[in-house]
């Protein structure tokens, strides 16, 4: 790249007001200048790290991101001359954070790539650090969720939360109304479960005194509640079919009437749904309306399960055992041998059988270090098979290691498990 490209010189002048972070390289990767708001929220003491590789600095890696199992925006951008955006975990003077990282090519006059302009957006919503509420995790599926949500959660599109139960659906939820115009609006939770219809209609729409026996005042409903906020319908695909038409016609139109009421009744809320159902399949068996299937899911976003980012185990535990600390004593820990035969565990039950086995554990770590005898009988040396919903057992691994003739990659597609979590289970044989 000419270093007195008049283009460059200008653009460098434009970034230094512009009010997020923003960086200039060149093709080979090289920083070549950095905005106040850059050097302010990532430099070390306000200085710009220029002339360093980005990736190095970014993520402390000797080669490029995508010869480093990352997603490389800037070898996207590179390809398809229009900007590309990419959710990163960033080492920055706080530690890692997750960061939204939006790469534009500058093209010279016969269109060819001379630099490139990567701005930052630091995401909120989500920690890639132990914290005491929220959204933790930095594994590759974690943030494939992550960066869906960062999209939607700004626009009023229907998100439809997919995961299986304990995955974490409500804190999605949640993260999704923090992250929208409407934080500041209530977000009302309405438990599907278990709702016979007459009590489902009576909690989403309310009802007026005398409606029914046992009305003795005017009650205001759940949808009345999420006016100006979000409405989170927490496992739809237990709504009775029967009001599953009314559902929909709240949805469309915003308006219902409450029961025993003839006044129409409008809330303006954003809906976000929940589900560890195949919908698709209960739409094609008759039991879930196709209509409404359609209304809810403008923006599916599959949750992980636990046994598919068994890298954040460390982080989800650490974060866990924070959040229930006991009020004026320290924060129990995890011994390396209990966390490693923690990561041998399938977590059929999720995070929610994480927090389980922690709570139970602390209990029995009187010095505030849990240690492997602390943790339940059923927490063993074992691994589960993802694909088929089985378990192999730690000496059937070794005996397929030993066996298999292929690359490990393709040991862990044979064993239906990720490459991450194969190595794991290998490092508890002390294979690696």
């Amino acid at each position: 790249m000419p270093e007195a490209h008049p283009l460059i010189l200008a653009l460098v002048s434009y970034l230094e007001h512009d009010a997020l972070p923003a960086i200039v390289l060149d093709t080979d990767y090289n920083i070549l200048a950095a905005n106040a708001a850059y050097r302010r929220q990532f430099g070390q003491h306000d200085q710009a790290p220029l002339g360093e590789k980005c990736h190095k600095v970014s993520h402390h890696y000797a080669v490029p991101c995508d010869q480093a199992g990352e997603h490389c925006p800037m070898r996207k951008a590179w390809d398809s001359k229009v900007p590309e955006r990419v959710l990163h975990v960033h080492h920055t003077p706080r530690g890692p954070e997750h960061v939204d990282v939006e790469l534009r090519p500058i093209l010279d006059e016969q269109g060819r790539v001379v630099a490139f302009v990567e701005r930052l957006t630091t995401i909120t919503l989500a920690s890639a650090q132990p914290q005491e509420q929220g959204l933790v995790g930095r594994a590759p599926a974690f943030k494939a969720a992550l960066a869906s949500l960062q999209r939607a959660a700004p626009a009023q599109i229907p998100v439809l939360l997919q995961g299986e139960s304990g995955s974490g659906k409500e804190l999605f939820a949640r993260a999704v109304h923090m992250g929208s115009p409407r934080a500041n609006g209530p977000l009302v939770v309405v438990d599907c479960t278990g709702l016979t219809e007459s009590l489902f209609e009576s909690e989403l729409f309310g009802y007026e005194k005398g409606a029914f026996t046992g009305a003795h005042q005017r009650k205001i409903g759940l949808a009345e509640a999420a006016h100006g906020g979000t409405l989170f319908l927490d496992e739809i695909g237990e709504v009775p079919l029967a009001m599953q038409v009314k559902l929909l016609r709240l949805i469309e139109s915003g308006s219902f009437r409450p029961v025993g009421s003839l006044r129409t009744v409008h809330s303006d809320f954003r809906l976000v749904s929940a589900t560890h159902k195949p919908l698709k399949q209960m739409v094609a068996q008759g039991s879930f309306r196709e209509d409404l299937y359609y209304r809810i899911s403008g923006f599916p976003i599959r949750l992980p399960a636990l046994r598919e980012r068994v890298e954040d185990l460390p982080l989800l535990a650490q974060s866990l055992l924070q959040r229930m600390a006991t009020a004026g004593k320290p924060t129990p820990t995890l011994s390396d041998d209990a966390l490693q035969q923690l990561g041998l565990h399938p977590f059929p039950g999720n995070i929610r059988e994480l927090r389980n086995i922690l709570e139970r554990a602390r209990l029995f770590a009187d010095d505030g270090l849990i240690r492997p005898e602390h943790l339940p009988e059923d927490i063993g040396p074992v691994a589960a098979n993802t694909a088929g919903g089985r378990r192999t057992h730690l000496g059937e691994l070794a005996q397929a290691l030993e066996e298999f003739k292929g690359s490990r990659s393709e040991l862990a597609s044979h064993l239906g498990m990720s490459e991450r979590t194969l190595y794991r289970r290998l490092k508890a044989l002390g294979l690696n």
